[in-house]
């Protein structure tokens, strides 16, 4: 938000009866502000916080990451690393742009103090279009797998035969629910915790299957595959894709000056467990790995069993960090009264609900993943944010070398989310998928 805001939070001392009125009235919506944001209530520490942006970040891509090598090759490992050196440098504009402006709480914000309203109008679509997907994947996800764990299920409710995919991304979304009820990250970084324990299992898992359960790592692969190079990159997007939750994750802190040692240990660790299951995924199943690898794997062998089950507390886990956003940007719009708990829950049930009927409508989780890294997540996460930093610390009247680079990475932004989201790509994702 700008400094001058006429909506901004501080109160000057009023002395007319009609400005005691309005001032009263904006004590009410700060104090209706801070009631719903758990991060003003309850101050989140470093290592919590680290808990919390590692599950962010990590999760779900650790499963599509060596699909996504075997669509462009060994030689898209580069594309990996350098995806994730630029998203953690637009993570560190995200905070910079938080850092001039104390009212800047939200990604929103973010863009309202760069842009105005249409900043803000064009920063809450993408990202709450973005993290939206992102939720419902985790439900696609979940349902694949249990399907593959527990095949030919069935349940019939009232002459209607419901298939097990089906019935499993409901009973997913009814496990996940209490989760998003919570509003406080404080809380949420020990649900946080299980879903960076599930990774790293995942990962150690699928290792194990390979090496002792008669899987091997004997596939070499091809050097690279040009046609398949914007599948990669829109899948490697993906996997750092939780910039929105930043400024959440940001406002909870007590040292938020710590920041940026969060990301750094962030990126680091998640970058490290992408290329491993990347590397070991493709040595494994090669051009034959599918979207998700647990999919290729022996569900016979008591290590891939725990490698499925322990993908499914993954999403389990990350699901209300990634709408938690959602919730406080519709409270934010909402009325005073929708500030209170039982209102809140108004909110985010029907929320879960709604992620529930698009996952059953778009079953593919490769051509989701794929539409999301390559569209959304460029904008949300590589774009945005260098745009808005250029704008607020005012860079961009400044000729030199930090403003070259980021328009040389907001131009490369432009063109892989063109060229990513073209109709060859997403139909040959499609083709996978089904």
């Amino acid at each position: 938000m700008s400094n001058d805001d006429s909506s901004s939070l501080a109160v000057p001392f009023l002395v007319d009866e009609k400005q005691q009125g309005l001032g009263s009235k904006l004590q009410e919506i700060e104090s209706n502000h801070l009631h719903y944001d758990g991060s003003r209530t309850t101050k989140t520490s470093v290592f919590k916080t680290c808990f919390n942006g590692v599950n962010a970040l990590s999760g779900v891509g650790i499963l599509s990451t060596p699909y996504a090598l075997a669509s462009g090759g060994w030689l898209s490992l580069i594309l990996l690393f350098f995806i994730a050196a630029v998203t953690f440098y637009s993570g560190l504009l995200i905070k910079r742009c938080m850092d001039v402006d104390s009212n800047i709480r939200s990604y929103p914000d973010i863009g309202d103090r760069a842009f105005g309203q249409k900043g803000r109008l064009i920063v809450s679509v993408f990202m709450n279009i973005e993290l939206y997907l992102v939720a419902t994947g985790f439900l696609i996800l979940e349902g694949d797998n249990l399907e593959n764990l527990f095949p030919n299920t069935a349940i019939e409710l009232g002459g209607l035969t419901l298939g097990g995919k089906q019935c499993f991304v409901a009973i997913i979304a009814l496990i996940i629910l209490p989760t998003v009820w919570l509003d406080n990250l404080s809380l949420l970084s020990y649900v946080s915790a299980s879903g960076v324990l599930a990774s790293v299992i995942t990962l150690g898992s699928i290792v194990w299957t390979g090496a002792f359960d008669g899987v091997g790592f004997h596939q070499k692969g091809t050097l690279v595959n040009w046609k398949g190079i914007p599948s990669s990159i829109s899948l490697y997007a993906f996997c750092y894709c939780a910039h929105p939750v930043f400024p959440t994750l940001y406002t909870s802190m007590k040292k938020k000056h710590q920041f940026s040692y969060v990301l750094l240990v962030c990126f680091f660790l998640c970058t490290f467990i992408y290329a491993s299951m990347a590397i070991f995924g493709y040595m494994m199943f090669g051009s034959e790995v599918q979207s998700q690898i647990t999919l290729n794997l022996p569900t016979s062998k008591l290590s891939s069993r725990l490698a499925i089950y322990t993908t499914l507390v993954n999403p389990i886990a990350k699901y209300a960090l990634m709408v938690t956003p959602i919730v406080n940007s519709i409270k934010m719009r909402a009325s005073t009264q929708y500030s209170k708990r039982p209102y809140s829950l108004l909110i985010s049930t029907p929320l879960v609900i709604s992620t529930v009927i698009v996952a059953l409508v778009v079953p593919f989780f490769g051509y989701l993943m794929t539409l999301v890294g390559a569209f959304l997540s460029v904008t949300a996460s590589v774009i945005l944010p260098c745009l808005c930093y250029l704008k607020i610390s005012g860079a961009y009247r400044r000729y030199g070398i930090e403003m070259i680079a980021i328009l040389g990475i907001v131009s490369i932004g432009f063109i892989v989310a063109a060229i990513a989201d073209s109709a060859d790509v997403l139909e040959e994702q499609y083709q996978r998928a089904g």
